[in-house]
């Protein structure tokens, strides 16, 4: 099968697609009037959006933000959700037993998750600007990022127990990874507690606290703008083998980047970058 690598940015009628800079890509949710809330068309449109942004070769960082002063993202829209006839959060949702209605549910879970984790298996670093409203899927979103810009303003809160469910797109899987720290997990996750971006910061989950969104999306494009600087078969990398650290034991972790650098290290990258900080220039690095 033919990969599709795309010269152009993909459109989109639920995100705001650009770059802010050379090589550095920009997708903001454009809901502004429902709090940034997400629908079914949303979550599927979105799985396509970062895949080709992560294929693009002209592309080597991501900023993903909300549109509006409120919310980075309120979470599911749960009106929208309750009223799909194929949504498991809807009594009525056409299966004839309960065994196709798990089915069912499983099925749409798995293609919710699949969207959301998109941005992890992004070839290229995506940071993640949170500002006023950030509940429930906001959680699985950021931790599926790679940093996270805060605002001071920010509320965020695992909402999904007062709506009568344990999250299941990802936040239960990776907030514990993110922060390191089992016991103030179960107590954000079980009483759906609002927090702040102090909070946040002291557990590790917020990367920067930021005094607002201008000067938070201002940090993450500096940042951005940094990481597109390397190499990106470098930058690529690290990417990945942090991933892969936190979830395989370090004798399998220094195995595996063997191997991974076995093959990376024929970069042209390498005496490019090491030429260059020895002649105080500037590298030049390939598309990716």
């Amino acid at each position: 099968m033919n990969m599709e690598v795309p010269s152009e940015l993909p459109k989109s009628e639920h995100f705001n697609i650009g770059f802010l800079d050379e090589h550095v890509a920009h997708v903001e949710i454009n809901r502004a009037n429902k709090l940034n809330s997400w629908h079914e068309a949303m979550w599927y449109d979105f799985e396509r959006v970062i895949r080709l942004i992560g294929y693009n070769p002209n592309v080597r960082a991501i900023i993903l933000s909300g549109s509006g002063p409120k919310a980075f993202t309120s979470g599911l829209d749960v009106a929208m959700a309750g009223a799909n006839p194929t949504s498991p959060v809807n009594p009525n949702s056409g299966a004839s037993d309960g065994a196709r209605k798990a089915f069912l549910a499983h099925r749409h879970i798995l293609d919710f998750q699949s969207a959301i984790s998109q941005l992890e298996l992004c070839q290229k670093p995506v940071a993640v600007v949170m500002h006023g409203y950030c509940f429930g899927l906001a959680i699985d979103i950021s931790t599926a990022c790679d940093v996270r810009f805060v605002t001071k303003d920010a509320k965020l809160c695992v909402k999904e127990v007062d709506i009568g469910l344990a999250a299941d797109i990802g936040t239960l899987s990776r907030l514990p990874k993110v922060v390191g720290n089992f016991g103030w997990v179960k107590d954000v996750c079980l009483t759906a507690r609002i927090f702040g971006a102090e909070e946040a910061w002291k557990v590790g989950l917020a990367t920067r606290i930021c005094d607002g969104k201008d000067d938070a999306f201002k940090q993450a494009v500096e940042w951005a703008k940094l990481v597109a600087s390397k190499s990106p078969v470098a930058t690529r990398g690290t990417k990945h083998l942090l991933d892969r650290a936190r979830d395989l034991t370090t004798d399998e972790h220094l195995k595996y980047t063997a191997v991974w650098n076995g093959a990376m290290l024929q970069t042209g990258d390498v005496p490019e970058a090491m030429g260059a900080g020895l002649s105080k220039r500037k590298p030049r690095f390939e598309k990716l």
